[in-house]
């Protein structure tokens, strides 16, 4: 089959390294290509190369007559005027696909453009980029800013109406689903892989550590010609000039050669443990002035350790929650009590407390040369290599970075700082693959208390054990992530069903009990289960306070002139309690899931 659009030898640099070098790619009609690679490799360049936004430096670039390309960038051209309508249908009036992209993504087709929040905006843009009908669409982070039920309108709308497409993602439900074709851009280069994601994922890793074996050989072998130079056997006569030059090529492939980037070394610097309640929600209501309430008497314990996922459609008030929680707002009514010791990290989704005209280094030294990291000083350039800055980058202005850069300088500066309570509004946004591994597992391994927002289905999945869902104007909670809400939302509309069917057409007979979820549903709680419910985080902090009295009691030296009898019963009960407050954790965890 022609190919639709091609690249050859493709090269494109804006100082530096170039960001593609001779590159060349095939696009034909069908083709469903994901694009990856890592933050700032130049993505959303090729995307403009394949668009006619932007010519290469060199190379060439061939497309059918007539080829219509649509495009949804990662960032938001300043020059677009017009309402929402007008933007969408690109003047061509009230077109069908254009009204019906501008509902689905729960947009107001009379609002100005230019008075939209970001994330509407680039709604607006991709409603645009899809109701245009191209033969070739092309998107740039198109999950960014959507809810999960949008998310997964669009991979439907993908699959069944859009032929083909390239896109760039980092959403992994999203690209598994979609992608027929992987495409890696890496050190320049462009590399396609006919396999699904995972598959990639081993095949890459193979490939990286063939390339190793391979230069720790070229290196030896390097190593010892330039010892034989360095001696100088010969090295000038006609017989051995052919391997003085094989040397010199040899110097020329080293010096040539684009290292692949490092594995991140982020880390969250875990505070002395909170209290066993890390934080108590009572009958909280919230309402901005003159509008609905966003919350409406919600009540919450959260205990130590906990790492809740928050999910829900845009506007639902799950930023409000957090900022609750935060204490950044207080609530209308009812009360926000945080727990004993409790030291908060919050990552903001609007990238806010980032200088734009700063450079790197300076967002997070505040211009000097070292940071401190828990208390320890450390050179500014050596933290931000953690989070895969270079010396050159770390000296870019923020204005200059991609979005998935700004994401790690913000948690670079947010994991300054020790905490035992996290909370993450939309952390996921623009992250690539392999610092989304990496902040995951740090999650994981975090021993503190973490509330995270995120549409990124397979992140809420990899580190939530209880999630929040703000549904049909309620915040109900779930035990487990993404998946386990869907599991469970599927059984209580099967058990609607069933109910609704034993029930048969008849208004007046007597109405059919409900029936029990596949698997049986956890009967909800008793009137002695809900007190004991209610009474644990209080039972669990004076067991705390007991054991730090206890504590602060056997580490005088004046005690041990009481009895050693009593002296021992002391150290039996000290050794007791954190079992005793292990039991209690999970009876409260018991009736949590089901309360």
């Amino acid at each position: 089959m022609p190919s639709l659009l091609s690249i050859r030898d493709v090269s494109v640099a804006f100082g530096g390294e170039p960001l593609l070098d001779g590159v060349s790619l095939d696009i034909a009609k069908g083709d469903r290509i994901c694009l990856v690679g890592r933050n700032g490799c130049g993505k959303s360049t090729l995307l403009r190369v394949l668009s006619g936004e932007l010519e290469p430096d060199s190379g060439e670039i061939v497309r059918q007559p007539s080829l219509r390309t649509a495009s949804l960038p990662q960032d938001v051209p300043g020059d677009i005027g017009g309402n929402v309508a007008e933007v969408v249908s690109e003047g061509k009036g009230a077109m069908p696909a254009a009204l019906s992209a501008i509902t689905r993504l729960g947009l107001d087709p009379a609002a100005a453009f230019d008075a939209l929040s970001g994330g509407q905006r680039r709604r607006c843009l991709l409603a645009r980029a899809i109701a245009s009908s191209p033969d070739i669409l092309l998107l740039d982070e198109p999950t960014n800013h959507l809810d999960i039920d949008t998310i997964e309108w669009l991979e439907d709308f993908l699959e069944s109406r859009v032929p083909t497409f390239v896109f760039v993602s980092h959403d992994r439900m999203f690209l598994k689903r979609l992608a027929g074709r992987i495409v890696d851009l890496e050190r320049g280069k462009l590399n396609g892989w006919d396999c699904d994601y995972e598959t990639f994922l081993r095949r890459k890793q193979q490939v990286l550590e063939d390339e190793d074996a391979v230069y720790e050989r070229l290196g030896k072998r390097l190593k010892r010609e330039e010892a034989w130079l360095r001696r100088g056997v010969k090295a000038r006569t006609t017989r051995n000039e052919g391997r003085v030059r094989a040397l010199e090529e040899l110097r020329r492939r080293f010096e040539a050669r684009r290292t692949a980037e490092g594995t991140g070394k982020m880390e969250i610097v875990s505070a002395a443990p909170s209290g066993a309640r890390a934080l108590r929600m009572k009958d909280v209501s919230f309402a901005y002035p003159g509008a609905a309430p966003v919350i409406s008497g919600f009540s919450l314990d959260i205990l130590r350790g906990e790492r809740i996922g928050i999910i829900g459609p845009n506007g639902a008030g799950k930023s409000t929650f957090v900022r609750l929680a935060t204490g950044e707002l207080a609530p209308t009514s009812g009360e926000v009590v945080p727990g004993s010791n409790l030291s908060t990290v919050y990552f903001d989704q609007l990238r806010e407390r980032l200088d734009p005209e700063l450079s790197v280094a300076d967002n997070v030294s505040d211009g000097h040369d070292n940071v401190y990291v828990a208390g320890r000083p450390r050179h500014v350039l050596s933290y931000l290599g953690d989070f895969l800055f270079s010396p050159d980058r770390a000296r870019t202005p923020v204005k200059a970075l991609s979005g998935g850069e700004r994401a790690r300088l913000l948690l670079a500066r947010l994991f300054l700082d020790s905490c035992n309570f996290l909370v993450l509004d939309e952390p996921t946004n623009d992250l690539d693959a392999e610092t989304l591994d990496l902040l995951e597992e740090q999650i994981a391994s975090f021993d503190g208390t973490v509330l995270v927002i995120s549409h990124d289905r397979a992140f809420i999945d990899n580190v939530a054990t209880s999630t929040l869902v703000f549904e049909d104007g309620t915040i109900r909670r779930y035990p487990g992530g993404y998946s386990d809400w869907k599991a469970a939302t599927a059984a209580r509309a099967a058990a609607a069903r069933e109910a609704a069917a034993k029930a048969g057409p008849s208004k007046d007979g007597p109405a059919a009990k409900p029936a029990s979820a596949p698997g049986g549903t956890p009967r909800k709680l008793g009137y002695n289960e809900r007190r004991e419910y209610e009474s644990l985080p209080g039972r669990i902090e004076e067991l705390e306070k007991e054991e730090a009295e206890l504590n602060a009691r056997l580490s005088d030296p004046e005690v041990y002139r009481q009895p050693p009898a009593e002296i021992k019963a002391w150290h039996d009960r000290v050794s007791a309690i954190p079992a005793e407050i292990e039991r209690l954790m999970a009876r409260w965890a018991e009736l949590d899931e089901r309360a």
